[in-house]
């Protein structure tokens, strides 16, 4: 060969080589990118609820960046989380149990790699009117709430909360069946049938339910600090942080450092009031545009772990709750082999 064909050929293949080898350094688990500085930025899956603020206070408090990690927020549902994932889109995903146990049904290699939130932080919000007509409150016992509901038109946009709400109306002794039930597609629309007066009250996880009572459009009867079967002690984890099991395999720093940052954010959480200014300004950027009062109102619902270490006895309450209480993913299970605290100091 002349000399340029040579450095031509020699060139073709070097990066050739060089293409093979990033295609295989970033392969089916996702890409992540190193800084000069040693920061690893990744990718991480959140919807958008009041479970995030733990992934956004460990970002404003300076956790991941301890770490040598940068986050970047994928907004997602209940739908696409876990395909997310599976592609590589994203290396976290903060997800429900309900979706992590999902993904486990169909054997899907996931791994929970810490708990960042306990319980379930619902609301029920009953009209202004059905508040006056039945003499509700929102310091009403539950039993008298229950028993108001009985004879109503309720409003809910998902089968979980739905089946939420009849645990809570059992428990009372009040059969949900009777009562006459409007499926709506969203929570949005569940506030909208409200105020129309469609519906008499509806259940959603918060802040939605106490930004209407904030608005002076309804009134709160029900919540997690009101509802046993709904908090943590009952119901079990809340959410939880997942990656693949290649992934943590591959970036055991990363993950040891991100599942790290969180639990140093849910500490934090467990230990300061609602109302604390650096609470609240994750909290803010969590739900942009919630007021105040309603979103520390909101934090309050959840429980957040001091160590965001699992257990076994947890996860049953939780696999309890979500196979057996409110019947989603009836084939359901977890083992030791789908979470782990070997990530966490």
């Amino acid at each position: 060969m002349r000399p340029r064909t040579t450095a031509r050929y020699l060139a073709s293949a070097t990066a050739a080589i060089l293409g093979a080898a990033l295609l295989t350094a970033c392969g089916d688990d996702g890409s992540t990118s190193v800084g000069a500085d040693g920061t690893t930025t990744v990718s991480v899956g959140v919807s958008g609820n009041v479970f995030d603020l733990s992934i956004r206070l460990a970002d404003a408090n300076g956790y991941f960046a301890k770490h040598k990690i940068k986050v970047k927020y994928v907004t997602l549902t209940a739908s696409t989380g876990t395909s997310a994932l599976e592609s590589g889109s994203v290396q976290f995903l903060n997800s429900s149990p309900t979706g992590f146990l999902a993904a486990l049904s169909k054997k899907l290699p996931e791994i929970s790699v810490a708990t960042n939130g306990g319980g379930n932080p619902l609301g029920v919000v009953v009209s202004d009117e059905f508040a006056k007509k039945h003499t509700l409150t929102a310091d009403t016992p539950a039993d008298q709430v229950a028993k108001a509901l009985a004879d109503s038109t309720a409003g809910a946009s998902s089968a979980n909360t739905k089946a939420e709400a009849g645990i809570f109306l059992k428990a009372h002794g009040v059969d949900p069946a009777k009562l006459r039930w409007v499926s709506l597609p969203s929570p949005a629309a569940d506030k909208a049938a409200l105020t129309k007066g469609e519906v008499d009250w509806f259940i959603t996880s918060e802040p939605i339910p106490l930004q209407v009572q904030h608005q002076g459009d309804g009134v709160v009867v029900a919540d997690s600090a009101k509802v046993p079967e709904w908090a943590y002690e009952q119901a079990g984890y809340g959410q939880v942080v997942v990656t693949k099991k290649s992934y943590a395999q591959s970036n055991e720093t990363v993950v040891r450092g991100f599942a790290t940052a969180v639990q140093e954010a849910t500490a934090y959480l467990s230990s300061h009031p609602s109302s604390d200014e650096k609470v609240l300004a994750a909290a803010r950027a969590t739900l942009p545009g919630t007021p105040d009062d309603v979103l520390s109102a909101s934090v309050s619902q959840v429980k957040w772990p001091a160590s965001a270490r699992q257990d076994d006895d947890d996860w049953k309450k939780t696999l309890a709750f979500v196979r057996d209480g409110i019947g989603a993913v009836p084939d359901a299970s977890v083992s030791s082999d789908n979470w782990t605290n070997t990530y966490l100091p």
